[in-house]
């Protein structure tokens, strides 16, 4: 790793938040995929790091929360026993929470869909927040028990919003999701605003990451093959979104609205963590 530059980091970072493969980025920069790969898990660990102790009492009032599918190795059909023995492979859900003002991604977790993964999700979004919060999630069961079982020191509001579809045929669902019919807003918890019950951001967020990152991308082959370098990238990407790129409509970046930090970074800055942690390190 010493023998790159940090230009050529720079470079080779700003091209993998761009959404470009690994094969893609060492074809651009001509830097060899196992440096590429070293390179991602160093930036991806201190990145993690940072975020972790830098998310924290966040002054937000309203939190979406949704779940994005990916998977890793291979499609959750296709895991035979022995891939499952050697490695994780099969699906890999990401639950992502936002602060809906100031588009913050506060926290994010990979792993399985269901109550003991949601319920671990929800606490550490309640660990990160200063003050009492409106909750909205989608309709799925497991967030109930999730909410119900967290503590939530100032309280909450919490709601779910449900959307019914139609039944789209199954050769066009793989293409386009199906066409919502329409949605119910329920109030689970506390004394939810009808008016802020909604997962509009969080769905956009979600747009964003499958656009700034290939093993996203549904229908191809640049799905992750390992766990690890999949972790790395999410917490890479969440890094360049939170404290990078600036929001167009916020005029900043999430980061700086959320008075997380005092100015935008550069990719200079992320690659920099990397460097001091490796120092400290030694």
């Amino acid at each position: 790793m010493n023998k790159l530059s940090a230009d050529k980091k720079v470079q080779v970072v700003a091209a993998l938040v761009e959404g470009c493969s690994v094969r893609s980025v060492a074809r651009l920069t001509g830097v060899a995929k196992s440096t590429i790969l070293r390179l991602l898990a160093e930036v991806g660990t201190a990145c993690a790091e940072y975020q972790n102790m830098a998310l924290q009492n966040v002054p937000a009032k309203r939190i979406q929360i949704d779940e994005i599918w990916s998977f890793v190795g291979a499609k959750q059909k296709n895991v035979t026993p022995e891939m499952a023995a050697e490695r994780f492979c099969g699906d890999a859900w990401t639950f992502v929470a936002i602060d809906a003002d100031t588009k913050l991604v506060i926290s994010w977790q990979v792993g399985n869909r269901d109550t003991a993964a949601a319920t671990e999700f929800v606490g550490d979004v309640a660990a990160r927040l200063a003050n009492r919060v409106q909750l909205t999630t989608d309709g799925h069961n497991m967030y109930l028990k999730a909410v119900a079982d967290t503590l939530f020191e100032n309280g909450i509001d919490f709601a779910q919003l449900v959307k019914y579809y139609d039944n789209t045929p199954e050769g066009q669902k793989r293409y386009s999701p199906a066409q919502c019919m329409g949605c119910k807003k329920t109030s689970i918890l506390g004394d939810p605003d009808p008016k802020h019950i909604s997962t509009s951001y969080i769905e956009r967020q979600n747009l964003t990451m499958r656009m700034n990152m290939r093993r996203f991308t549904r229908l191809t082959n640049g799905f992750s093959k390992n766990i690890e370098n999949h972790m790395h990238m999410v917490a890479l990407n969440y890094m360049y979104y939170n404290f990078v790129r600036v929001h167009q409509t916020l005029k900043t970046t999430p980061a700086v609205a959320a008075g997380v930090s005092a100015k935008a970074w550069t990719l200079a800055d992320v690659v920099e963590l990397a460097e001091i942690r490796e120092q400290l390190a030694a």
